[in-house]
């Protein structure tokens, strides 16, 4: 069985369909399938309409210091391409946050466990327990540095002590 597509590609089609996208002065030309033939919008576009939140200096020596990384030289090509990276990061999260989503039904995609610590329904997570598999404490004895029960990662600052 042949799929729609390809059906559809194999009868001879003569004319190109067109559809409004925006408005009724901007038509869009689309293949035989109602397809756009360019990208009628991007993600850079989209972006550009939000503000841009300027990142400072003490706040990316600050997320290098929480990931254990060495940050470039301030100033540096590097530094300034990273700033504007992670502005772009920040850009897009405040773009996120910033979708209505008054009405919409969460879809169940969470874990019931986790889903019960959000909601404090215990019954989605009466179900699922985990009792055969270790967990809580348990798993810190599998850790290879451990202090009053916590993880410790080894980070520059605690590798040279």
């Amino acid at each position: 069985m042949l799929s729609l597509a390809r059906r559809c590609s194999s009868r001879l089609v003569l004319r190109t369909r067109t559809y409004s996208a925006r408005s009724s002065r901007e038509l869009v030309e689309t293949d035989e399938l109602g397809l756009p033939k360019k990208p009628t919008w991007s993600v850079q576009e989209l972006l550009s309409s939000y503000p841009t939140t300027p990142l400072s200096s003490d706040k990316l020596q600050h997320l290098h210091k929480l990931a254990a990384l060495v940050p470039p030289e301030q100033g540096s090509a590097e530094w300034n391409n990273l700033s504007d990276d992670i502005g772009e990061l920040v850009r897009l999260v405040e773009a996120v946050k910033l979708i209505d989503t008054t009405g919409v039904e969460p879809e169940n995609m969470l874990e019931p466990i986790v889903l019960s610590e959000i909601t404090g329904d215990e019954s989605a997570s009466a179900e699922t327990k985990y009792d055969d598999e270790p967990h809580g404490a348990s798993l810190l004895e599998h850790a290879e540095h451990s202090r009053n029960g916590f993880y410790v990662v080894d980070t520059p600052s605690s590798r040279r002590r």
